[in-house]
């Protein structure tokens, strides 16, 4: 088990915000990348590392739409790509390795979260785990010869509590046996965030890449656009007129401290010897001891703080990298 999954005393907490996060710190003649950066906590990250003075690549399938909604922001180029388009991930590699340029942070921020039926890609795989982990896997392989070009890049895997609510199941994962529940299948795929940030730290810190998870908090954006308003009453996010809770201490924040701990993990210095932890109110967060309940939909059960231990197992980890190599390529 990981030793260094314990706080650090960051001086940070669950109100701070990526202006706090950000101070001090100089991005100038960075390049980064990140996706789902024009929305929600992708589009907040991409807003602090363009103030810090970096030049952000934001890969998304609606160009039009990620340029409407970046056409404040100067040094930001629009890429196309797909986490669930196998060719198109290769694609946006490709082209970025071609441009010779080191990448110093990326940022795995794309995602969806409960789909109400079972959906599989065109390769069989369940939708969760094939676009918010197996896309990003694919993606950070093109990528690594860039990132290793870096001497000292960050990789920031945004997870959730919600991983609480299930280990990955590798005897199904595409739930062909078991019964599909949304939140399974979203859970699933937020403890491979973990599993993938401790794996790839691991394999790559001798390159100078370090690779951290965290959990951003519960934050009203697009994410959320499956759960109807009667649910996101019940969990606590929404009041009782339909407007956003916000007590960060609880978890419900702006999108400007939701965004806080991955624009963390990416750019403070106190984590450049450290790295496969999973983190969250800007602190690496504890490991908790407690059983998961792979049975409930219910997330008012992912509210206590940390991380569980079968998450940040090296074992399970090297586990998902293999089959995630099998998966994506074949070998």
């Amino acid at each position: 088990m990981l030793t260094n999954q314990k706080p650090i005393g960051s001086g940070f907490g669950a109100a701070s915000t990526t202006s706090d996060v950000m101070s001090g710190i100089d991005l100038t003649g960075k390049t980064a990348i990140v996706t789902g950066g024009y929305s929600g906590l992708g589009l907040e990250t991409v807003r602090a590392f363009q103030a810090g003075g970096a030049n952000v690549i934001v890969p998304t399938r609606n160009k039009e739409s990620a340029a409407r909604a970046l056409n404040a922001l100067d040094n930001i180029e629009i890429e196309y790509m797909d986490l669930l388009d196998p060719a198109s991930i290769d694609a946006f590699a490709d082209k970025f390795m071609s441009s010779g340029r080191a990448l110093h942070i990326l940022v795995n921020s794309a995602g969806i979260m409960a789909v109400p039926e079972l959906t599989l890609d065109d390769r069989g795989f369940e939708a969760h785990f094939a676009t918010n982990h197996l896309g990003h896997f694919q993606l950070t392989s093109g990528l690594l010869p860039a990132l290793r070009q870096a001497n000292g890049a960050r990789v920031v895997s945004v997870s959730a509590r919600a991983h609480q609510l299930s280990r990955v199941v590798f005897d199904d994962i595409h739930f062909k046996q078991r019964e599909y529940r949304p939140m399974l299948g979203y859970a699933q795929s937020k403890t491979a965030n973990i599993l993938f940030a401790a794996g790839l730290d691991a394999r790559e810190k001798h390159n100078g890449i370090r690779a951290f998870s965290l959990h951003p908090g519960s934050i009203i954006t697009n994410l959320g656009r499956n759960f109807t308003r009667e649910q996101m009453q019940s969990f606590g996010v929404l009041d009782e007129q339909g407007h956003p809770v916000i007590d960060p201490e609880k978890q419900y924040k702006t999108v400007e401290q939701g965004a806080a701990t991955q624009v963390w993990c990416a750019t403070n210095p106190e984590l450049v010897d450290l790295g496969g932890v999973y983190c969250e109110n800007v602190e690496v967060a504890p490991l908790i001891s407690l059983d998961g309940d792979n049975d409930t939909e219910d997330i008012q059960s992912t509210r206590l703080p940390g991380v569980m231990p079968y998450a940040v197992d090296p074992e399970e980890a090297d586990r998902l990298w293999e089959l995630s190599q099998r998966l994506v390529f074949g070998r």
